[in-house]
């Protein structure tokens, strides 16, 4: 597919999902087409081009030219000069901007729905949060919009979002991407991140905008420290964050068992201490005088903190400095830390109703990072209730490189929705869990298919998208890891093949589908709803 067929298969793809809070401005189809040319031309001409043809999102506190820097206050609004250097070495390295995303208001929360555009959803259920503050940006790329998208992280905005959406988000080590051109939040611990569907494709995007810097790495086996108590999770959390570090013990990890009440008791400092007067700092006049511009709850934490006395500042300064001396001791004894990035997936409805005691609790584990000058990666683990859960390695400054190695430990897994012989307790489902299958959820397709009954052994269905007259299909979505993925497909036979199915969330997976001459004189069972039931008719 060439760079002007990706770029309008992406706005096609937005204008199907229909998530218009991912957005505070997009670009025009018509002027992204129009770099899609230009970067064409680059390419002929023999430039080097690692990022050529990826789309790309930038949150928008992050100024990005032509375009208004808003941090999600319209009344904020300026228009920047020049792009931000991280977006200038974006285009650079041959990416397309789409356009700039939504987030919580002056960069300030966890939840993605403090925003007078509107609460981002949920990539997989709307119901739920995006998580905040970078969450139009993760969720662009959840969907299959953006390929990659810069967020910013103070206190988890680049990582919680990157949890609850089932990708990658990539933290680096403060000072390694500028911060010029970033409406501050906290500005001396403020991080531009990456999103991206992989380690290997946010750690190639971080390559392009990283100041240049050796960073170490180390050999296997790695040691892992896993906390001793990581307090109260969200149920079937705790279970999951098991399975993450049994997984990397499996992959040959040491894993160490380790205390992480500094870095808990760090994190708490972030707002419950004096160093949220920082925010004020930033943006604290800009709120005083224009309240009514302003979301609620991020008017109160920032105009709250024009109070804290100077004299908190340096009492705080000096516990940070206590227990940076404990986290750095716990971190000299192994490569990194697993933890869970989060402790829960509210919904919407559960933010509305407490919006600051949830986003409180969200940052458990991800508001001490910037504060004590770490590193850290956070990566998809698999999914509770079908909803992803992700897991965050954590490192001492300048540890990047070794927490995406550590990272790539654990093989990478993809999706597939199964509708006949292969669902659970069906005649073919070993094909999947022989393979190190997983089952993730169940549910309908989307409402664009017809279900046929076809002529084989052991029987099977045939699942065909239709322009009209089509209805939701039951099925199963699984989890694979990718070369178990690879061996199920080399078996798949005709007339059935591996394409892409459109669930009722409007996410789309890999799937059964079938060659609609195979179906020509077979019974349609469409009216069953699916196969189960068309079995039991």
């Amino acid at each position: 597919m060439s760079v002007t067929e990706r770029v309008r298969a992406a706005y096609h793809r937005i204008a199907r999902v229909d998530r218009p809070e991912i957005w505070i401005d997009l670009r025009p189809e018509a002027d992204v087409l129009a770099d899609a040319e230009k970067l064409e031309a680059r390419r002929d001409a023999g430039e080097s081009l690692p990022l050529y043809g990826k789309l790309a999102a930038v949150k928008g506190n992050i100024d990005v030219a032509g375009l208004p820097t808003t941090a999600a206050c319209p009344e904020y609004a300026y228009q920047p000069a020049e792009d931000a250097p991280v977006v200038a070495r974006l285009r650079a390295a041959g990416a397309l901007i789409l356009g700039t995303t939504n987030l919580d208001q002056f960069a300030t929360g966890l939840v993605g729905t403090r925003s007078p555009h509107g609460a981002v959803r949920n990539a997989i259920d709307p119901a739920y949060v995006s998580g905040g503050s970078s969450s139009g940006s993760a969720v662009a790329v959840a969907l299959g919009i953006a390929d990659l998208a810069l967020g910013t992280d103070t206190a988890g905005s680049g990582r919680v979002p990157a949890a609850f959406n089932g990708i990658v988000g990539l933290k680096p080590t403060r000072g390694l991407l500028p911060t010029t051109g970033v409406v501050p939040a906290c500005a001396s611990i403020d991080c531009v991140t990456v999103f991206a569907r992989t380690v290997d494709e946010a750690t190639a995007a971080f390559a392009c905008l990283s100041e240049p810097r050796d960073l170490p790495v180390v050999h296997r086996p790695f040691r892992i420290g896993v906390p001793s108590e990581v307090g109260p999770l969200q149920d079937g959390w705790a279970e999951a964050f098991t399975a993450a570090t049994e997984s990397f013990g499996e992959a040959g990890a040491e894993l160490v068992t380790v205390d992480i009440s500094a870095f808990v008791a760090a994190a708490r400092l972030l707002y419950e201490g004096a160093f949220v007067a920082e925010r004020y700092a930033a943006v604290g006049e800009f709120v005083d005088a224009h309240p009514d511009a302003v979301d609620p709850a991020v008017r109160r934490i920032i105009s709250g903190a024009k109070d804290i006395p100077a004299h908190r500042v340096f009492s705080d300064l000096a516990t940070l400095d206590g227990l940076s001396r404990e986290a750095s001791a716990v971190l000299s004894t192994v490569d990194c830390l697993l933890l869970p990035t989060t402790t829960e997936h509210p919904t919407i409805a559960e933010v509305e109703a407490d919006p600051l005691g949830v986003n409180a609790r969200l940052g458990r584990f991800t508001n001490s990072t910037n504060l004590l000058g770490l590193s850290s990666l956070a990566v998809p683990a698999g999914t509770v209730g079908g909803l992803p859960f992700g897991v965050m390695l954590v490192g001492a400054a300048n540890a990047d490189r070794i927490l995406a190695d550590v990272a790539r430990l654990v093989p990478r897994r993809t999706r597939i929705a199964v509708v006949g012989a292969h669902l659970r307790g069906q005649p073919l489902n070993h094909e999947l869990t022989s393979r190190g299958g997983r089952f993730v959820s169940a549910g309908p397709t989307a409402a664009e298919y017809r279900f046929y009954a076809l002529d084989t052994v052991p029987p099977k269905p045939g699942l065909v998208r239709v322009a009209s007259g089509g209805s939701a299909i039951a099925a199963e979505v699984w989890d694979l890891p990718y070369a178990g993925f690879g061996e199920f497909v080399a078996g798949v036979p005709a007339p059935l093949a591996i394409g892409k199915v459109r669930l009722a969330d409007g996410s789309e997976v890999s799937g059964f589908v079938c060659e609609p001459l195979a179906v020509e004189g077979a019974e349609d069972i469409t009216r069953y709803g699916g196969w189960l039931g068309y079995l039991s008719r």
